[in-house]
């Protein structure tokens, strides 16, 4: 499963990150590692963004970033 097919309310676990290069990098330096913990606080009307609570601060996540993060 990914980021972007967890729903509001739901905390997951950080399992693997896919994507490669700056793309993965810049997942990274949000703090979205493998073993973090992250809580779906709310997703927009159309699916995009998804904003999300990972190590104690907010971060609105686009739905493409969001497929690269596999959870459980």
């Amino acid at each position: 499963m990914t980021l972007k097919e967890t729903k509001t309310g739901q905390t997951v676990t950080v399992v693997k990150l896919n994507g490669e290069g700056a793309v993965k990098r810049r997942i990274m330096d949000m703090g979205i590692t493998k073993g973090v913990e992250i809580y779906v606080r709310k997703v927009a009307p159309l699916g995009d963004p998804v904003e999300i609570t990972v190590r104690g601060y907010e971060l609105s996540v686009r739905k493409a970033d969001a497929e690269m993060v596999e959870v459980q």
